[in-house]
């Protein structure tokens, strides 16, 4: 199975086979996911023969996401594949946490992972909202990104990695999705309306 993660600054690519990581590569991403990514895939590529593929569909860097997705797409129909899709944050670290990220426009999102699984979210919240689902939370908290305001003191930094949802996809965890996949919308695009001309 080969597993794409891109929904962050820090891309990476996973081969599990026999019951093992047997190729892990991360990649800078940011603005240059596709040229960074498509090396990395050739090269994951040559451990031999796929026959499913994991992608992390966010929430995250919707051109990320967007562009695993369609990696993913092209290479399982070249190959006959399947193609299943994750919540990128289930790969975020093992045992019990709190997710958060910046969802712009001056919300958050928040999702409970426990073993792997969202047990709840993600879902969008205002600071305020955000501020009081955290009181008293116990769980490390993890982000990928700077939050903007809302900085618990626990907070740690990290990024989802390919070799995690490798490992869920291998066990059937936390599949969302299989054949079409699509990001994790948090919310409707953002979409202004034309001028009218006059």
């Amino acid at each position: 199975m080969l597993a794409i993660e891109t929904s962050t600054q820090q891309g990476s690519v996973a081969v599990w086979r026999d019951g093992q990581i047997v190729f892990s590569e991360s990649c800078g991403a940011g603005r240059s996911h596709s040229s960074l990514l498509f090396a990395v895939l050739e090269r994951a590529l040559k451990v031999g023969p796929m026959n499913r593929i994991a992608v992390g569909l966010g929430p995250g860097s919707y051109a990320g996401v967007r562009i695993a997705i369609s990696a993913a797409t092209g290479l399982a129909l070249a190959t006959g594949a399947e193609l299943v899709g994750l919540p990128s944050i289930v790969a975020l670290g093992e045992g019990e946490y709190v997710a958060l990220g910046d969802a712009r426009r001056e919300s958050y999102y928040f999702a409970l992972v426990r073993g792997g699984e969202c047990v709840e979210g993600p879902v969008l919240l205002s600071a305020d909202e955000l501020a009081q689902k955290l009181d008293g939370c116990s769980a490390p908290v993890i982000a990928s990104e700077e939050i903007g305001a809302v900085i618990p003191a626990s907070l740690e930094f990290r990024f989802p990695c390919a070799e995690r949802l490798a490992r869920l996809a291998a066990e059937g965890r936390s599949i969302v999705a299989r054949g079409d996949l699509e990001p994790i919308y948090l919310r409707e695009p953002h979409i202004t309306v034309a001028k009218k001309r006059e």
